[in-house]
Formats: C-alpha cells, structure tokens, sequence
C-alpha cells in the first residue's frame, strides 16, 4: 500500500491508494488509521484508497474548526477526485461508516456502493453511545493526563463499559495514552458531537448495494444501530460477526469474509462502471 500526501487548504493529508480491481475508497474510525481498515478489508481484487483523516495517522491537524464528519468526508471525495475515483463502492468502520453513508446520500453519482461496519451513529448528532468518547475529551481537557486516566477508571462510565466491552474499554483507554492526547481531544470532542447529516427519508431513499456489519458486547458500536440502518436503507445485507471482545482474529476474519462475498455479488458488480 502506498502512502503519498494529499494537501488541502493548510493541512496535509496521507493517502493511502494501491491494487487493481473494483474502486473501493474505505475509511477509518474515530482515532484510526490506514493499519485499522488494512485489518478488516482483504486487498484482493479491489483498487484501495484511504485517506487519513485530520489529526489521523500521519495526516495533519489544520487550523480549520470545528472537525466535522462532512469536513472529514469531503477531504476523503478530493483525495478520491485526484486519484481518478470517479465512481467508487465507499466504506468504513465507525466514523469511517458515518463518512460513507454522507458520501452516500450527499454525492450519490459517485458512488455505486456502501458498506458500513460497527455503525456508531443512526441519523442524530451526537448519540449517547458516543458519550464515553466526550467524557474522555472534557476530562482530558480539564486535568493532567494520568489524573484524566484515572478518573475515567474509576467512573462509572468507565467500570460499566471495563465489564461491558472490555474491547470498547481499551480503546478509550487509548485516547489518553497518544502523545497527542491534547490536541487530539478536540477530535474527539467535535466528532462524537457530530453525526453523519443523513435523514432518515434520505437514507430510507438510498438506491446502492449496502452491506452492514454490526456485533454485540459493543458498546460504542451497538448492535441496534446497524440493525436499524440495515431496516431502513432499502436492501441492504446485514451479516453479525464475532464480537472482537471474544475473539479478535475470528473478528477480523469474518469482517473480511463478509466484504469480500459482498464485493463479489453480482449485485455489486452490476452498479460498478466498466
């Protein structure tokens, strides 16, 4: 996969772009990484493009605010436009999932596909499921680092979501260990306040092939969220993997399976230019 550099207004975004095969443009989640979609998205057959989002991998931050899923979606369609991604299956984990479905519904002519895997958001800005994320942010924002830590430990939030979704626990536990951890709170601020700007009329409207993947003992991701987009857009697949709380590679593995029979669909491969 090669990494280059895609410059928009001040920042600087890493681009990730390589293969032959089906345009696929997939994308991150909230405090992700080319690594992350690398892990859930096999290279077979498919021409991959990732871009970083700001604050993201090795992408700046900018000096434009506040972050937003639409500002992070348009830089993601630019990196695409310059490319040569005219027409693209879109996707993405998390907040990779709310850029996808924007795309989706807000750029309908380029895309001829959409798959969302562990959905956080529905159609409303800022979900309660994303309040341990914001939680996070304030408490970064408010005390030194490890006081920050310590706190969110020991709260409730924080035991609840330790027994809960251990795998949900350790990533919040993250936020605080980046050497970032400042500048990054306001990603996590923004963005968990944010949603993906799709009604549901729009979504209940969308005219693609849709693959949803969703998995329980998740927290953050619940399962209801990908049942209630796959009951809404229009015929889309649902598939229920391993929680990666039970086992992380039988995970990733099925994600993979998952996308890569999609792909493969005659469906699919029906809306996919030649």
């Amino acid at each position: 996969m090669g990494k280059k550099t895609f410059k928009r207004g001040d920042t600087e975004l890493a681009v990730y772009e390589d293969g032959q095969g089906l345009a696929v443009v997939f994308q991150h989640g909230l405090g992700g990484d080319e690594a992350q979609v690398a892990q859930n998205v096999s290279a077979a057959n498919i021409r991959r493009l990732t871009l970083e989002c700001r604050g993201h991998g090795a992408s700046s931050l900018g000096n434009t605010r506040p972050f937003s899923i639409p500002m992070f979606a348009e830089d993601v369609l630019a990196a695409a436009t310059a490319y040569g991604f005219d027409r693209f299956i879109v996707g993405g984990i998390s907040m990779g999932a709310a850029i996808a479905l924007y795309l989706a519904h807000h750029h309908p002519r380029r895309i001829a596909g959409l798959v969302l895997v562990r959905p956080a958001w529905t159609f409303a800005a800022s979900p309660d499921n994303l309040a341990p994320i914001r939680a996070v942010a304030a408490l970064i924002r408010s005390h030194p680092i490890e006081e920050a830590k310590r706190r969110f430990i020991v709260s409730d939030t924080g035991q609840r979501i330790a027994s809960e979704a251990p795998d949900n626990f350790s990533s919040l536990l993250g936020y605080f260990d980046r050497p970032d951890a400042l500048t990054f709170a306001s990603v996590l601020a923004d963005i968990a306040a944010d949603g993906p700007d799709v009604p549901r009329s729009s979504a209940d409207a969308l005219a693609v092939p849709t693959l949803i993947i969703g998995n329980q003992q998740d927290a953050i991701h619940p399962l209801s969220c990908a049942r209630t987009l796959a009951d809404v857009i229009p015929g889309a697949s649902f598939v229920e993997v391993t929680a990666k709380a039970i086992d992380k590679n039988r995970h990733f593995a099925e994600v993979q399976d998952a996308i890569t029979h999609f792909l493969a669909s005659k469906t699919i491969r029906s809306f996919v230019p030649s």
